[in-house]
Formats: structure tokens, C-alpha cells, sequence
């Protein structure tokens, strides 16, 4: 159905697609004797201080194949979000749109979507109950409020990373840096973090695992500012590759996201007492 179609296709990108990056805005001076690592510890340290974001995604995800998103995120003082999403290889069902307010999650599916259930074209997921409820799939969404900001701390890990060289990203000069990286490295370079730090940063790799991902290759595009501006992730999955980069259009500006009108929308919760 249509409708499911868009509900797998946003939850699959959902678990990859949040996984984004930034950092907020540290000292400007950067001593010229910084080394490489050093860069990329700075620019990790930053995350922390994150209220929102604005991104756009492209790349192939391990089950969806290709894939391309616009998103945008406020993470205090609470959490929203909202992400236009398009899978290149699903054809006509492949584009949804989800949305997170009030601890809810909503996943549209445009026209085809409608189609399939009596003219509603958004489906509504209570984040709060998708716990209890079990699955694979819900197990997907419960992370839908999980803080983007945590990969680009995975390169903090890495044993080789190097600096690159200094590139151009939509107008903003950047330096690259570039490293590999196994989970087991990065887990255990959390060891000196704070504890809420390292819960936080460790919470990202849940997903990877459940994909058999267990080495990274990763790009990562720093400013002047500190400020991350674009960064790729690839790796061998269990079920395919995954070669994602993400590219910030701008940070801790107020974002605003709102439910769909409640007539266009379907609960989940009782479409499933109705089966």
C-alpha cells in the first residue's frame, strides 16, 4: 500500500536522516599549532551547546537505497522537528514528510498516501506508547527525538584522522579533515567524557550496530567559526552500504514546527484497534 510504503520509507531514513551534525559557535582563534585531532575534538565539544539546526541530507542508506532530505530541528527547551524526505529508488511512493510536536510523530504521504486511507494523508505515531508497542519499526520512531548532533563526534575516535585541506562548502571556507574510525574506537574514546556526554554519544551507536556497521570512513568540514559544516559517513552494513552527507545550512535559529490539520490525519492507535 501507499501508504505503508511512505510510513517505511520515512521511518528508515528517519533513524539514518537524524543523525546529523552540528556545532555551535566556540572561540573563533584557533591556535596554528592545533593538531588535526585536537581540531576535531574543539568542533565535537561544541555540539553540547546546540538549540536547533537546519540541514539537507543526500546518499544511500543501507535498505532504501537512495535517498535525499530537507530538515530542520529544535532541540530546546523541547524537541520538534520536521523533515521533507524523498527515496530515489521507492519511484511514486518514495516521498514523505515527518513531523515531531508534542511527543508526537506524524508521517505523510501526500496524495498516494491518502488514497490508501480514506482521504487522511498523515499518520499519527504517540511517541510516549511506541515503547511498550515493540518491533523493529517503532523501535525506529522512538528515536525520532534523539539528538542529530552526535555523529560528528564519531571522528573524535579515530586513530588516523588528518587534515585534508581547506575547501570551499556553499560559500563558507572550511578545513577537511579525514579519518577512520571502528565503533569499538569510539566507545572507548568516550571513557574520558562526562557522563551525560558519554550517554549521549553512545545512544548514536545503537543504530549502527543493529545495520552490522562496525568501521567508518568520515569526511568532516569545519569553518573558521567552529562550527561543522558538512560531514559524510560511510560504511559496509549487513544489508548494504551507507554513504550519507549532510550539509548545514544554519544554526540555533528559531524554529517553529506544527502539527497537520487534525482532519488530514489517521492515529495509529486506532487503526490498531480497528484491525
Amino acid at each position: 500500500m501507499a501508504a505503508s510504503s511512505a510510513v517505511r520509507v520515512g521511518l528508515a531514513v528517519l533513524l539514518l536522516g537524524t543523525g546529523a551534525v552540528a556545532c555551535s559557535k566556540g572561540d573563533t582563534e584557533e591556535s596554528p599549532k592545533m593538531t588535526p585531532a585536537a581540531a576535531v575534538a574543539k568542533a565535537a565539544k561544541n555540539v553540547e551547546d546546540i538549540t536547533s539546526l537546519s540541514y539537507r541530507m543526500t546518499g544511500r542508506t543501507p535498505e532504501e537505497g537512495r535517498v535525499k532530505a530537507d530538515a530542520k530541528m529544535r532541540l530546546k527547551p523541547d524537541v520538534a522537528m520536521s523533515m521533507k524526505i524523498t527515496a530515489l529508488d521507492q519511484g511514486a511512493d518514495g516521498t514523505a514528510e515527518i513531523r515531531l510536536v508534542d511527543k508526537a510523530m506524524f508521517i505523510g504521504g501526500g496524495a498516494a498516501a491518502a488514497k490508501e486511507m480514506d482521504g487522511k494523508s498523515w499518520i499519527k505515531f504517540d511517541l510516549s506508547t511506541l515503547g511498550a508497542a515493540g518491533g523493529e519499526s517503532l523501535g525506529a520512531a522512538g528515536q525520532a527525538d534523539k539528538n542529530p548532533a552526535q555523529e560528528s563526534t564519531f571522528l573524535t575516535g579515530s586513530k588516523d584522522v588528518k587534515e585534508v585541506g581547506t575547501e570551499t562548502v556553499d560559500g563558507v571556507k572550511t578545513t577537511h579533515y579525514a579519518g577512520t574510525v571502528t565503533l569499538d574506537e569510539f566507545r572507548d574514546s568516550l571513557k574520558k567524557e562526562t557522563k551525560v556526554t558519554r550517554e549521549a554519544r553512545e545512544k548514536s551507536l545503537e543504530q549502527y550496530e543493529k545495520l552490522g556497521i562496525e568501521k567508518f570512513t568520515m569526511d568532516l568540514w569545519v569553518g573558521e567559526d567552529e562550527l561543522t559544516k558538512q560531514f559524510r559517513m560511510r560504511g559496509a552494513g549487513d544489508k548494504g552500504p551507507l554513504d550519507m552527507t549532510i550539509t548545514f545550512d544554519d544554526f540555533n535559529k528559531p524554529v517553529t514546527i506544527v502539527a497537520p490539520a487534525a482532519k488530514d490525519v489517521a492515529d495509529l492507535a486506532e487503526m490498531l484497534k480497528g484491525a
